[in-house]
């Protein structure tokens, strides 16, 4: 049960249904953090960046505008079979400083087991600098359903048939 705040007057009280699979972590560096939802009811998991040491300014990154960078976590998952981790831009970091997930939402498949990494793309106007613990992205974990593929001579009739990008729009 999580308690939400509605304002300033009362607190109400949301019945949560236990959907949970157990996401296993390797960390691969002492350093790095594990993944965590920051509030009861959130739908993803924070990542944070897990810079190497070493050099001037290791413990950072700065992604010029335009670029695209690979971000390790320090770590490798273990996602059930059945489900997939989806990657997902943070609203603020996308906001504030035009930093964002360029394949949003990324797939992490259940069968992969190397360490995870989360590609960045810079698309505001200045430099942005990403540090060792810096929260970067989410993970959401979300049910897979496979198609069984029938190739057919028709399909059935809709009213937008054909129509393709903007054709159901003003």
């Amino acid at each position: 049960m999580a308690t939400t705040n509605t304002g300033p007057a009362r607190a109400v009280e949301v019945m949560i249904p236990d959907r949970s699979v157990e996401l296993r972590i390797r960390r691969l560096d002492a350093r790095a953090a594990l993944p965590r939802y920051h509030s009861d009811l959130a739908a993803g998991m924070d990542l944070s960046a897990c810079l190497p040491r070493g050099g001037i300014d290791a413990d950072a990154i700065t992604i010029d505008p335009g670029a695209i960078v690979k971000v390790p976590l320090g770590f490798a998952a273990e996602i059930p079979a059945g489900y997939e981790g989806q990657v997902r831009p943070r609203s603020g970091l996308s906001t504030k400083h035009g930093v964002t997930v360029p394949n949003a939402p990324g797939t992490v498949d259940a069968d992969y087991r190397g360490e995870m990494f989360v590609a960045l793309i810079n698309l505001g106007r200045e430099p942005h600098t990403v540090h060792h613990g810096d929260r970067i992205a989410q993970l959401v974990i979300a049910p897979v359903t496979h198609a069984r593929v029938v190739e057919v001579d028709e399909l059935s009739e809709t009213g937008r048939g054909a129509g393709g990008f903007g054709s159901t729009g003003r």
